[in-house]
């Protein structure tokens, strides 16, 4: 993951001070244990300033407005208490530090009353609160004397600024050859030696400037010309001037950002960005949710591979326990020939060979030698009453098992279906996952549900008679799309007894649906199901009216009715899916 390195920094505070000073402080609110938002309203509009100390996406930029979920977070209410309606009056930077100090007042042109120290540090970011005269107040990360030597933060104490970098500062006015000397005085890879000699560089910002000039950044030092060394040195000198002047322009870059107006190699690889600001947040926002989703899945299949597993254990228990029961009648019929044939028992018998009575073939039936044939004979009986007995009890047992692996099945396919990362749609629908797995009691955290004002799209589609084709993400959605969102007008779609989505083809009063539209449905269904990877696979269509809800079903589990079946080919509804691109399939209503 890229940092924020100086550069970024000097822009993102530059565009603050152009567009946000001064500002008014409305609410704060912690979204995680990493990341704080300010709301701040000028004349112009209101917007959110968030503050963030992770270790590997550690920022400062206007951002979204946060979720409306409860904020339980101390350092937030201290930030809320003391900056709570003072205005951002200046947003100052140290020189050649990754450290923003945001000042507050009671108006613009008072005195200063606080200030926000934001330090962009990686594993060691952090945001402190300081009184005027620099008293720390509060601090997201404290340092206590036991963890560093160097530099404690904590409330109380003055607040220092980190410890001063030895390494030369950048200057415009440094001549080529005392440049040049420098950076090649150790043989070396040319981004690393940048990078080693000078302090505000970065290896993202090392790698874009030799790129810039035309040069690869793991080259050797050794094997630059002096055409090569001029050329780095113009790039050099654009980089010091683009800060002085704060001529920044943001782009995407493949697999990153650059706020620097240099052309990229290749050119197609770069794409403009409205604002460092916007540039920011969303890299870091993908970046993030990225992590969360590789995370949260891997997660999430493993808890479901360890459920299925022991359910599966469970079933085949109780599948060899009815199978033994099978056994019953056996039983009874070895007591019956033991009290016909009384007079063949003889004390002390291990076993004994009866006739049957319908077939004549030889019975062999084992004795308890410690009782008579009477005994014998009841003790079958006993065994065939308690076998009869248990069936009755194995089978709902069973069947509760098999529903509920069924379910957990369903959940599975919803997962899989989710490869990748791709919109914040895809971390929210696994989230819902989550959540209803923790309502059904499978994960731990059901009674702080998420807030519902987070809310995933369908995946849509359209059919070539132009109908919508709306495909449920996940179990929730399922449910809504079934029981909320479709009318009398549509056709229901699943894969016949295989998990997978649920699917509508809305369809307009008084329409009716082609063989081509079906077909399309049909294909969708199957790729969205854990037949995916099939040739083709069965899928049911039915009116609305013909699908139902059992009580106490878990969710996205129904029964239907008078269903129609037409065979789906998985491959086809990829290449759907694959045409409509993941924006595209973002897009579902639910009205």
């Amino acid at each position: 993951m890229q940092t924020v390195d100086f550069t970024t920094l000097t822009a993102l505070c530059a565009e603050l001070r152009q567009s946000w000073l001064p500002s008014r402080v409305e609410q704060t609110y912690q979204r995680d244990r990493f990341t704080v938002a300010l709301a701040l309203r000028t004349l112009q509009g209101r917007s959110w300033l968030t503050l963030c100390w992770h270790p590997q996406a550690a920022r400062l930029c206007i951002g979204p407005p946060p979720p409306r979920d409860p904020d339980t977070f101390t350092f937030s209410q201290q930030l809320r208490h003391q900056l709570g309606g003072l205005a951002l009056v200046a947003v100052e930077t140290s020189a050649w530090e990754r450290v923003v100090d945001l000042q507050f007042a009671r108006r613009p042109d008072d005195e200063i009353l606080w200030h926000l120290y934001v330090e962009i540090m990686g594993k060691y970011s952090n945001v402190i609160l300081a009184t005027a005269d620099r008293q720390v107040i509060t601090a997201a990360h404290q340092v206590g004397p036991r963890q560093s030597s160097v530099r404690a933060i904590q409330t109380g104490q003055p607040y220092q600024p980190p410890p001063v970098l030895r390494d030369p500062q950048p200057r415009l006015d440094e001549p080529q050859a005392t440049w040049q000397e420098r950076v090649g005085l150790v043989p070396g890879k040319l981004g690393t030696m940048l990078l080693k000699t000078y302090r505000g560089l970065s290896p993202s910002l090392t790698r874009q400037m030799a790129r810039a000039a035309g040069l690869d950044p793991n080259q050797s030092t050794e094997d630059l010309d002096a055409a090569a060394w001029g050329r780095l040195f113009e790039r050099w000198q654009e980089w010091i001037r683009c800060l002085e002047q704060e001529a920044f322009r943001p782009a995407w870059l493949g697999g990153g950002y650059t706020v620097m107006p240099w052309p990229a190699v290749p050119p197609s690889t770069v794409e403009s960005a409205s604002s460092v600001q916007a540039l920011v947040a969303q890299y870091y926002r993908d970046e993030l949710n990225q992590q969360s989703f590789t995370q949260l899945r891997h997660q999430l299949q493993q808890k479901l591979a360890s459920l299925l597993k022991k359910l599966q254990v469970k079933a085949d228990d109780f599948r060899k326990r009815l199978q033994q029961s099978d056994q019953a009648d056996r039983h009874r019929e070895r007591a019956d020939l033991l009290m016909a044939y009384l007079h063949e028992w003889q004390p002390g018998m291990t076993a004994v060979q009866l006739r049957d009575f319908e077939t004549g073939d030889p019975v062999d039936i084992p004795l308890d030698p410690t009782k008579n044939a009477v005994q014998n004979a009841q003790a079958f009986y006993k065994r065939h009453q308690k076998m009869k007995r248990s069936r009755g009890a194995i089978e709902p047992l069973l069947r509760a098992v098999e529903t509920e692996m069924a379910y957990l099945e369903q959940v599975e396919v919803a997962i899989a279906q989710l490869e990748a990362y791709q919109t914040p749609d895809d971390l929210e629908s696994l989230r819902d996952i989550q959540q209803e797995l923790q309502q059904q009691g499978y994960l731990d955290g059901g009674d702080h549900p998420r807030s519902r004002e987070v809310r995933t799209e369908f995946h849509r589609y359209r059919s070539p008679s132009g109908f919508d084709i709306l495909v449920g993400r996940n179990n929730r959605q399922n449910d809504e799309l079934t029981f909320k969102v479709a009318t009398e007008y549509d056709l229901w779609f699943h894969t016949q007894e295989i998990p997978g989505s649920h699917l509508l083809l809305r369809l307009d009063p008084g329409t009716v649906a082609q063989e081509a539209d079906l077909q399309r449905a049909a294909d969708l269904a199957a790729y969205h199901s854990r037949a995916r990877q099939s040739e083709q696979a069965p899928v049911v269509y039915t009116d609305l009216k013909h699908v139902y809800k059992p009580k106490g079903a878990k969710p996205g589990m129904v029964i239907y009715k008078q269903e129609t079946v037409i065979w789906g080919h998985p491959q086809a509804g990829k290449a759907i899916a694959l045409e409509a691109g993941p924006k595209d399939n973002a897009q579902a209503g639910t009205a």
